[in-house]
């Protein structure tokens, strides 16, 4: 079910801004790596990262920030071309939520039917797609070096790698969805009538779940491109 999820508040003093920032994005680094992340804690992080982004955006757009040194100009470039990777990957988790989605509708709709016999052909799909998914993480480079004379730079750099981070951990949480024995949804589709409500329930949940991922990631896309354009423009001027 869907979940309203805080939103992340900072100061407006650029350094606490800053700080805040850092703190948040510790935060959401140990949230992944912790041993019980679940999805709807993924589906959060995603929601927190794009208000991160919302924060730098404003970091980018104060006074002070719109005349960079060479250097400072050269790193940023180079995050910025950094980003594009990440940028598209969201974009395509988001058409890949989507269609994870509508395969969870029509394994719904193959229980109500009590359609067993069509439950594996169904499942199939969804395994397929989030291996594929999975396929694309591999072509990515996630290769950085923090540069420490620029802390935008560094800011960015790091929460671009948290999002990475973020996105591959939601793939791997879902791929249990289907493949853990006992637990995982697949497992228990062939068990007996008795549970075919229980299980229904348990995919309107997983749909809502998806649900929500498809809009976290959304959200951090939109976010993400605000930033680039608000370091285009320190550029063009």
């Amino acid at each position: 079910m869907a979940r309203h999820l805080r939103s992340v508040s900072f100061p407006s003093n650029r350094h606490s801004n800053e700080i805040e920032i850092e703190d948040e994005l510790h935060s959401l680094e140990a949230s992944i790596a912790s041993p019980s992340a679940t999805i709807e804690a993924i589906s959060d992080g995603l929601r927190r990262l794009g208000d991160v982004y919302s924060h730098i955006e404003e970091i980018i757009q104060l006074p002070n920030n719109q005349v960079c040194s060479i250097q400072q100009r050269h790193m940023l470039d180079k995050e910025m071309e950094s980003s594009l990777e990440l940028i598209d990957l969201c974009s395509t988790m988001q058409e890949n939520f989507a269609e994870l989605k509508t395969i969870i509708q029509d394994l719904q709709s193959v229980l109500r039917r009590g359609a067993d016999s069509n439950t594996q052909a169904k499942i199939q799909p969804y395994i397929s797609l989030v291996k594929k998914a999975q396929k694309q993480f591999k072509k990515i480079s996630k290769k950085t070096a923090f540069e420490k004379e620029c802390k935008l730079a560094r800011l960015l750099m790091k929460a671009r790698m948290i999002a990475f981070s973020l996105l591959d951990s939601t793939l791997c949480l879902l791929s249990k969805q289907v493949v853990m024995p006992k637990r995982s949804l697949v497992s228990k589709a062939f068990q007996k009538r008795r549970v075919a409500v229980c299980e229904e329930e348990q995919l309107q949940v997983l749909e809502c779940i998806v649900g929500d991922l498809e809009d976290g990631a959304e959200n951090l896309f939109r976010r993400m491109i605000q930033c680039r354009v608000a370091l285009l423009n320190i550029f063009s001027s």
